[in-house]
């Protein structure tokens, strides 16, 4: 039994493993700035989505009442939780009408945080012709 616990194991020293994760950690950190455009624009992916299932909910909604709303629950659209609201948020984009009439109306989806840390929110905006358009790039 004492034979067994003398026998030396092979396996790596504690800073064998420190210097290895001091090399992942270099490396991250020069592929991450690369990467953040590529985050940002899959994020995007999340207002356009929102804002042409709002227009399609526009959209009916002039053909019952011959008129555009404001007011996202008469639509039926739910915004989920934001992302900025705790740990259940997952939404990146504030969903909101910005004004509508009889002939028209305009959409906005608004980022609630700053993807690439730049100081600047993303935007994006479409109207009852769906043009969907970027107001504030990030």
């Amino acid at each position: 039994m004492n034979a067994l616990l003398r026998k030396k194991v092979k396996a790596y020293t504690l800073t064998e493993i420190l210097v290895v994760l001091v090399i992942i950690g270099i490396l991250v950190l020069l592929a991450l700035p690369n990467l953040m455009p590529l985050i940002t624009k899959a994020k995007t992916t999340e207002a356009k989505l929102q804002l042409e299932h709002l227009a399609k909910l526009e959209q009916s909604y002039f053909y019952e009442h011959s008129r555009y709303t404001t007011d996202l629950a008469e639509l039926g659209f739910i915004q989920e939780k934001l992302s900025t609201d705790g740990k259940d948020g997952k939404a990146n984009y504030k969903i909101e009408i910005v004004s509508a009439n009889n002939n028209s109306f305009v959409a906005k989806a608004t980022a609630v945080a700053d993807f690439d840390g730049d100081g600047t929110f993303n935007v994006w905006q479409i109207d009852q012709d769906k043009n969907l358009k970027e107001v504030t790039p990030d």
